[in-house]
């Protein structure tokens, strides 16, 4: 019998926790699923684990490969799954037993394309992820994207959603970059007439040290603008209503990105390269970030110092008192 949800795991040196990952997929209440690991070049004992698990369980498939990185991984299980659905967990998570027939049950009662449940964060063994009402939103297309940039709801992580395959058709994951999810969320949404909501928290993200987007600031972090320079002209084009949106989440992408270089990058030199890659995509964009009225004055001042003065920029951050006064965070 064909699977109903297809779960997608790439795997790379994660040996300490990857049977907790695996378990709890195996714990899942949808039964009808298939499992795909793929082990993505591991140097530690994670494809050995991979391979005693796929013994013990039919539903588990695994593929084992040289390293190319996590879309590289997810795209080898997108080709050879065969479910109606995909999900995607990274194999340093784990879900909650319920994540996949609540979200399943959802998108077949509603007819959507794609459910998404709430991130339960944990760091340093503790929940820290706040319990909210219970509710179920449904959003037509339009109103789906809009959520996805707006960030109130839902973000660009693939990982607490299920995808109707068809959602796929002709999309792959951007390999030799991180911030994949940023570059591929808005192209799979874009093809789906339908998404459900839920407020149930289903997946739990673990913070763990070593991770490029857990640690000090790396320059790879600056791959969301490849995104972005692909985001805005679809989005604009295909989206114009929702400009507003997909704007402020740009402009909050470089504060962020701003605020880590002049924070955490100590060479004056090395900050100010970083701040000028910035400037270039931001430059293009500029007016559209003044025009736009979601965005403070605050927002719009470290933008125009940006876009205009970098040294300035850097001299303010660098004064003690003014650090205070601009509160940059």
């Amino acid at each position: 019998m064909k699977p109903e949800v297809s779960v997608i795991v790439p795997v790379y040196n994660v040996e300490n926790y990857l049977v907790r990952c695996i378990e709890s997929i195996l714990s899942q209440t949808l039964k009808n699923i298939e499992i795909i690991l793929i082990n993505d070049g591991s140097t530690d004992n994670s494809g050995n684990i991979c391979n005693e698990y796929a013994s013990l369980d039919k539903r588990i498939k695994v593929i084992h490969k040289e390293n190319g990185g996590l879309s590289s991984a997810r795209n080898a299980g997108i080709k050879i799954a065969s479910g109606c659905y995909l999900g995607f967990v990274d194999s340093d998570d784990y879900i909650d037993p319920h994540m996949y027939k609540n979200l399943y049950e959802l998108c077949k009662k509603t007819d959507s394309d794609i459910g998404v449940c709430r991130f339960g964060r944990k760091i340093n063994g503790k929940m820290v992820t706040e319990v909210k009402e219970k509710k179920v939103i449904e959003l037509n297309n339009v109103e789906a994207m809009r959520q996805l940039f707006r960030g109130e709801l839902y973000r660009f992580s693939v990982c607490n959603k299920l995808f109707k395959k068809s959602c796929f058709k002709n999309i792959m994951f951007p390999e030799g970059r991180i911030h994949e999810d940023l570059s591929t969320s808005y192209k799979l949404f874009s093809n789906a007439k339908k998404v459900i909501y839920t407020s149930n928290i289903g997946y739990i993200y673990v913070k763990r040290d070593g991770s490029i987007l857990a640690s000090k600031f790396n320059e790879k972090r600056l791959d969301a603008f490849l995104g972005w320079e692909e985001i805005i002209p679809f989005m604009t084009q295909h989206y114009p209503e929702l400009s507003t949106e997909f704007i402020s989440s740009f402009t909050y992408g470089c504060l962020d990105n701003v605020y880590y270089i002049l924070s955490e990058v100590k060479e004056n030199k090395s900050k100010l390269r970083l701040l000028l890659i910035i400037r270039e995509i931001v430059r293009s964009n500029y007016k559209k970030i003044m025009f736009n009225n979601q965005l403070s004055l605050k927002n719009k001042l470290i933008i125009t110092l940006l876009n205009y003065n970098v040294f300035a920029l850097l001299h303010i951050y660098q004064s003690k008192e003014m650090i205070k006064k601009f509160n940059f965070k």
